[in-house]
């Protein structure tokens, strides 16, 4: 995976629900894996901000409900720092379903999105409205 600019503290861990930000058909979402975590011994895999999750879908349409879905993490409720020395929150934790390539897979995404998602997933960036 691509590095990023800002030091994200990893908000979310396994078992986190969050929402879905886009218009695939999923609406609540519930980590199961975080993909590239190198951790300790019993510690949970904890994701942050442009992490690529791999969730389960709680809530949905019905072709959606029970999927398990490759997601990239849009938004966190725990602050972290850019190198600008700014420190950035949002009001709720969300994700955009991608598929293995790192493509949305949804074509609209509702709500701001990090700037930190744009550097690592550009094409999630082409179909996000505000990009803070």
């Amino acid at each position: 995976m691509k590095s990023i600019t800002a030091n994200v503290t990893r908000g979310l861990v396994i078992g986190s629900r969050i929402k879905c930000a886009d218009n695939s058909g999923a609406t609540d979402l519930s980590i199961i894996a975080v993909k590239g975590f190198h951790g300790v011994k019993r510690r949970l895999p904890g994701a942050g901000i442009a992490s690529w999750v791999i969730c389960a879908v709680k809530k949905g349409n019905p072709k959606m409900k029970h999927q398990v879905v490759q997601a990239v993490i849009v938004r966190q409720r725990k602050e972290y720092r850019r190198k600008t020395g700014m420190r950035i929150k949002f009001e709720d934790n969300a994700a955009v379903l991608i598929n293995e390539k790192g493509d949305p897979r949804g074509t609209r995404i509702k709500g701001p999105i990090a700037k930190e998602v744009v550097e690592r997933f550009s094409t999630v960036g082409k179909i996000a409205s505000t990009v803070v």
